[in-house]
């Protein structure tokens, strides 16, 4: 008889599969900075946002079922607030009157992983809102309903005095972390950044791999059947979403800081159609799958710009080769191939 604690030989395979997985993406990311790679700390940084980003939405998508077009809202809307507290701190508050006034409470600037935190707590609330209205739909009308809120969230965007219309926010100070240490320099900030991508990172995969995770599985498989065991998969679902969100918005917020900038840009439709081109290159239900996709796209972003517009021609290419030929995409096919999920 086999014992209870030996592990069979599939889930050794499987726990030693993401542990050489993970062992890779931290030393990438030490190595990343330093010779002989040396690069750039500031697009090293850009692309663990972008990560931590596809990630969250690899959660709501990959392990939920739910595909949102309007994931962007959380992800800029977040970059505005947490760039608004660390550069000019006050907070406005809207209030009825026969018409619409502000009312402006004087704050300091905050240090840096309070306005980090701030944009995600904002991204959160923004999730219950968005997530109350569209979870009840499945299919094509969820989708539509989180691009036309994402839409509204732009519109206003371009509209309201704080965000800076067109300009945007700029020259975001980095401040000092705790109050102690400057985050003026590449490298203290790009550590700070990475110890925030992989603090979520593992959260997220804790989430994946729990009872929660387990039952979200299980809604995407079958709804009916996950309804017919007693589950309340609205709120399941609406977790999800909220989860998803939150972490968007955490990505959102720390690129702010780190980059410097909030923008129009961060916020747009087009942000939403990367973030899903990111999970479905790297590998969609798959944990290490955003991660790569994010490096993919940015690699091409930086390595091809001197390609002006063809660069979105070139990602389009890849994007219709990686679902003609990898349906898996990168992480799925290698995961494939080495029969362990990655």
């Amino acid at each position: 008889m086999v014992a209870k604690h030996v592990a069979v030989p599939a889930q050794r395979a499987r726990r030693n599969g993401i542990a050489i997985a993970f062992a890779v993406m931290a030393a990438v990311l030490v190595v990343g900075p330093l010779p002989p790679l040396s690069l750039y700390p500031v697009d090293l940084m850009r692309a663990l946002c972008l990560a931590l980003f596809a990630c969250a939405f690899n959660l709501l998508i990959g392990y939920g079922g739910l595909l949102s077009f309007g994931h962007a809202m959380f992800f800029g809307w977040a970059a505005y607030v947490a760039a608004h507290l660390a550069k000019v701190g006050a907070v406005s508050l809207p209030f009825w009157t026969g018409a619409w006034n502000w009312i402006v409470i004087p704050l300091p600037p905050l240090t840096p992983e309070l306005a980090i935190l701030a944009g995600a707590a904002f991204a959160g609330v923004l999730g219950v809102i968005a997530g109350s209205l569209a979870i009840r739909r499945q299919g094509i009308y969820f989708a539509m309903i989180t691009l036309a809120l994402a839409q509204m969230m732009y519109f206003f965007a371009l509209q309201v005095k704080f965000t800076g219309g067109e300009d945007g926010i700029q020259a975001v100070p980095r401040g000092r972390l705790f109050g102690v240490i400057d985050l003026a320099d590449n490298m203290a900030m790009y550590v700070f950044v990475a110890a925030v991508f992989l603090a979520a990172f593992a959260l997220i995969y804790r989430i994946v791999h729990s009872p929660f995770g387990e039952v979200l599985k299980a809604i995407r498989e079958n709804e009916p059947r996950a309804i017919s065991l007693g589950y309340k998969t609205e709120r399941y679902k609406l977790l999800a979403f909220v989860l998803s969100a939150t972490l968007a918005g955490l990505a959102g917020a720390t690129k702010a800081v780190a980059i410097g900038l909030a923008s129009l840009s961060d916020v747009q439709w087009q942000m939403s159609g990367e973030v899903v081109l990111m999970t479905l290159v790297g590998g969609l239900g798959t944990i290490f799958g955003p991660v790569v996709g994010a490096a993919i796209i940015v690699a091409m972003q930086t390595q091809l710009v001197s390609f002006g517009q063809w660069v979105t021609i070139i990602q389009g290419a890849i994007f219709v080769t990686c679902v003609l030929l990898f349906r898996r995409g990168v992480v799925g096919e290698l995961a494939a191939l080495l029969r362990i999920r990655l």
